[in-house]
C-alpha cells in the first residue's frame, strides 16, 4: 500500500472507522464482491476493494487509481488514489447526483443541487452528517476541501475514464458505458491533435518539414488535419507530403495528398501527379481514372473530394480514426474505438465484424478479435465461408491462449465445410450412378483448396499449443485431426509436412498414429 492509499489500510485496521466509512459514505469494505467478472480492456488486473448500497464496486488499478462500477453496467474513474476518492465520497456523500447535471462545480446551481441532496440525507438517515464527515476524516488524515473543488476533481478523473481504465465484462468482452453524462471530447480529437499540432508548426516554420514529412503515421496525421483545416498557402507542404507518400504505393494517404493537392487546379501539379504515377506501377492503379488534361485536374479533384472526403472530422468514419491510433502508437485508443464498434454491431454488419477481427488482432487483443471472428461466423450463410470464418476463429483463440476453445472451433469448422453425411438412400443413388465413393460429398473438394492447407496448419498449431499446456488428449486429437485433413490434400507445401512432423515429435505421440504421409500419397 502507498503513502496515498494509506487511508485504505487505516479504514482495514480500524473497524470504528470502516463503519463510519460505510455509512454514511457509502464506501463498505464488507461489499467488495462485484456482480460479475470484470477486467480492464488494456490488460492489467484489478483488486475490489469495497462497495456501495447500489450494488456498485469500488476497484483498485494497479497504478493506485479507483474505478467504480455500478450495477448497471456504467464504470468510471473516481479518484487518482484511494486517499482522493475518499476525499470525494466523504465531502460529496451524493456524488452520484452531481455527474448528470451538466451544471459547472462553482455554478449557482450546482452549490444548490449540493445543498438540497445534503438536506435529504440529513433529515433521512444521517442527522449527523457534518460531525461524521469530520470525525472520519480527520481519522484517516484526510483533507476537507471545497466541494466545489471537489465536483471538478471527480468530473475530471471520469473524464480520464476512457481509453485507459474501460471496463469489460471478462466473460462476454462488453464493454461497460462510461459513467455519467458529462460532456467529453470525442475521440477523434485525441487523434487529429498531433496532425493539427504538426500543421500549426509547419505553417510557423517550414524548415522543419522534414520531421513530419518523412514519418508515415505522422504524414498521415498530418494529411488529416490539413483536409480539414485547408489554406492555399499549404500547398508547397501537401505537395512534399504527397510526394512522400507516393514512395510507399498505393496508400489511404496517396489519394487523399492527390486530391488536396489536385483541388488548387496547377498545370504543374498535374505534371507533378501524371510522373509520380508513371514511376510506380502502384500509384499508377492508385490514383486511376487520373485526367490527361491538366485543366480537368481541379474538377477530378473535386469529385472524390465530394464523394470520399469532407470537412467535418465527426462526420468521418471511426476506423479512420483506429486505424491512425494504432499508426500513432496509441494501441488503447485504438482498441476502445474498436471494441465500442463491435459492441454496437448487429446482424447486417457481417463486413465490419470481419474487418474488426482483423485490426483488434493486430493490436494484439486476440480475444476481442475471437469475439469479433464468432459473431461474424454467425453471419455466414455459405457454409464454405461460415468454416473458414470459424478456422480463423479457432486461430484467434489458440492465440488468445483459450486451447480448448480452438479445438471445438476446429472441429465445428471441419464438419461445417464436410457438410452432413450422406442418407442411405443417397449411398443407393450414388452407387447406381457409379460415382466413386470418395466424391459423394461435393463439399468435400474443400480439402484441395487453400482452405484444407489452413485447416491442416491449424489442426497443427492447436495439437503444439495443447501440449505445451499439458492438455495431451486434446493435443492428441488435434493432432491426430491435421493428419487426417493432411492425408486427403491434393498437394500441400512442404513446410506443412515438415510441422506436422515437428509437432507429432513434440506430442510424443508419433507411434500411435504411425508416419506422417506427404500430402496426396498413402502410406503402405
Amino acid at each position: 500500500m502507498t503513502r496515498r492509499d494509506r487511508a485504505l489500510e487505516l479504514l482495514r485496521q480500524d473497524s470504528e472507522l470502516a463503519e463510519l466509512a460505510a455509512f454514511p459514505f457509502d464506501f463498505d469494505l464488507d461489499r467488495s464482491e462485484h456482480g460479475e467478472a470484470v477486467r480492464l480492456a488494456s490488460g492489467p488486473a484489478l483488486q475490489a476493494v469495497a462497495g456501495d448500497d447500489t450494488g456498485g464496486t469500488f476497484f483498485l488499478c494497479p497504478n493506485g487509481e479507483v474505478l467504480h462500477a455500478s450495477s448497471e453496467g456504467e464504470a468510471g474513474l473516481v479518484g487518482d488514489s484511494v486517499d482522493e476518492a475518499l476525499e470525494v465520497l466523504i465531502g460529496l456523500p451524493g456524488w452520484r447526483d452531481y455527474i448528470d447535471l451538466g451544471l459547472q462545480p462553482d455554478s449557482a446551481g450546482m452549490t444548490a443541487a449540493v445543498a438540497r441532496t445534503e438536506a435529504d440525507i440529513r433529515s433521512s438517515y444521517a442527522p449527523k452528517l457534518d460531525v461524521d464527515r469530520s470525525r472520519l476524516l480527520a481519522g484517516l488524515g484526510l483533507r476537507r476541501l471545497p466541494q466545489a473543488e471537489l465536483i471538478r476533481r471527480l468530473h475530471r478523473s471520469l473524464r480520464r475514464t476512457e481509453p485507459d481504465f474501460v471496463l469489460l465484462n471478462a466473460d462476454e468482452g462488453c464493454a461497460y458505458a462510461l459513467l455519467g453524462r458529462l460532456p467529453r471530447a470525442p475521440l477523434w480529437q485525441a487523434v487529429l491533435a498531433p496532425g493539427q499540432a504538426d500543421l500549426v508548426m509547419l505553417r510557423s516554420d517550414p524548415t522543419r518539414r522534414a520531421d513530419t514529412v518523412d514519418d508515415p503515421a505522422r504524414r498521415a496525421t498530418l494529411l488529416r488535419a490539413a483536409q480539414y483545416d485547408r489554406q492555399t498557402t499549404d500547398l508547397p507542404l501537401l505537395r512534399s507530403l504527397l510526394t512522400a507518400e507516393a514512395e510507399l504505393g498505393h496508400t489511404d494517404e496517396l489519394r487523399l495528398a492527390a486530391v488536396l493537392v489536385g483541388l488548387h487546379g496547377h498545370a504543374e501539379d498535374h505534371e507533378l501527379i501524371t510522373a509520380l504515377r508513371l514511376a510506380n506501377p502502384d500509384v499508377y492503379y492508385g490514383l486511376g481514372g487520373f485526367p490527361e488534361a491538366p485543366q480537368e485536374l481541379s474538377s477530378w479533384a473535386t469529385g472524390f473530394d465530394d464523394s470520399n472526403y469532407g470537412l467535418e472530422p465527426a462526420d468521418e468514419d471511426e476506423l479512420t480514426w483506429a486505424e491512425l491510433a494504432r499508426r500513432q502508437g496509441r494501441t488503447e485508443l485504438a482498441r476502445v474505438i474498436l471494441i465500442r464498434l463491435l459492441d454496437d454491431a448487429g446482424p447486417r454488419d457481417a463486413p465490419l465484424l470481419g474487418y474488426l477481427a482483423g485490426q483488434l488482432a493486430g493490436l494484439g487483443d486476440f480475444t476481442q478479435a475471437a469475439r469479433a471472428r464468432k459473431l461474424h461466423a454467425c453471419l455466414q450463410d455459405d457454409p464454405r465461408q461460415r468454416g473458414a470464418s470459424v478456422i480463423s476463429l479457432a486461430s484467434l483463440q489458440r492465440r488468445a491462449g483459450d486451447v480448448e476453445g480452438a479445438w471445438g472451433s476446429l472441429q465445428r469448422a471441419v464438419a461445417e465445410l464436410d457438410g452432413p453425411p450422406p442418407t442411405p438412400r443417397a449411398d443407393q443413388l450414388a452407387l447406381d450412378l457409379g460415382l466413386p465413393e470418395q466424391d459423394r460429398r461435393a463439399t468435400l473438394t474443400w480439402r484441395g483448396l487453400q482452405l484444407g492447407h489452413r485447416a491442416a496448419e491449424e489442426h497443427f498449431l492447436v495439437a503444439r499449443a495443447a501440449a505445451a499446456v499439458d492438455l495431451s488428449a486434446t493435443a492428441a486429437a488435434a493432432l491426430a485431426g491435421g493428419i487426417a485433413v493432411l492425408g486427403t490434400l491434393t498437394s500441400a507445401p512442404d513446410g506443412l509436412s515438415k510441422l506436422a512432423v515437428a509437432v507429432t515429435e513434440e506430442v510424443g505421440v508419433g507411434t500411435r498414429f504411425g508416419p506422417v504421409a506427404p500430402p496426396g500419397e498413402r502410406l503402405q
